[in-house]
């Protein structure tokens, strides 16, 4: 296949290709190893069927990740785009600091510091760009990825909504997993969660900054609970 050839949004076949081996959970950053609170939940009982871990994602989906997670990273593209390094500092550091619990810093930073090495190792961002990466001395995973596509020029919208698939793929496996679900389960869930993750796309692209907020204290609570849990699968 032409490398050069593009469907009608305009992305690349190499494009394409990339952003698949970028948002896969195959991916070696351990993102597998968290479950996001989730795991808290299902300990408490606030999460224990089928209906009730949709609701968990979609509600995690709209209130916590589309009005802070996918807004930073379409920032994050944008200023990597731009090369405007001050940006990708400021968003950076503001992401790093919304993480409010040891587990949730713990997660973004691992990942984090994991895709950089990767990234260094794959030769994927020129000097500039993996100069200013390494720079950091903590590194987010928003951070990183938004690296990643900039330097691979893969279109913004599509990276946001594999963010957002790869996030919720991994919410569903982690439900699979512990709910639990069987797979066809599992991957019917995931099929009707197709208009929440465009909805939340969409939101994360048109919220102002002013208008963007991590403000999710009981998600907050739950991972307090669960560094203490007395036995788990994940890391958070």
């Amino acid at each position: 296949m032409d490398s050069r050839l593009r469907g009608n949004d305009g992305m690349t076949a190499a494009g394409l290709l990339h952003l698949l081996q970028f948002a896969s959970p195959a991916l070696p950053i351990g993102a597998y190893s968290y479950s996001q609170g989730l795991e808290a939940a299902l300990e408490n009982g606030t999460v224990h069927n089928a209906d009730m871990a949709r609701a968990w994602i979609v509600r995690h989906l709209h209130e916590v990740v589309a009005q802070w997670e996918a807004p930073v990273a379409w920032r994050l593209m944008q200023a990597w785009s731009r090369r405007d390094w001050p940006a990708v500092a400021e968003w950076s550091e503001k992401f790093i600091a919304s993480r409010d619990s040891a587990e949730f810093r713990a997660e973004t930073i691992q990942m984090g510091y994991s895709l950089v090495k990767l990234i260094a190792e794959l030769g994927i961002a020129d000097a500039e760009m993996l100069r200013h990466l390494q720079s950091e001395a903590e590194v987010a995973l928003p951070t990183a990825f938004t690296c990643a596509v900039a330097a691979l020029d893969i279109p913004h919208d599509a990276a946001l909504l594999a963010m957002l698939f790869a996030w919720a793929e991994n919410q569903v496996l982690v439900c699979v997993k512990s709910v639990p679900l069987g797979q066809v389960a599992g991957q019917r869930m995931l099929l009707s969660l197709r208009e929440e993750i465009e909805a939340a796309a969409a939101y994360a692209q048109a919220v102002s900054d002013d208008d963007m907020c991590n403000w999710a204290p009981g998600l907050s609570l739950l991972s307090m609970q669960h560094e203490v849990q007395y036995s788990r699968l994940y890391r958070s």
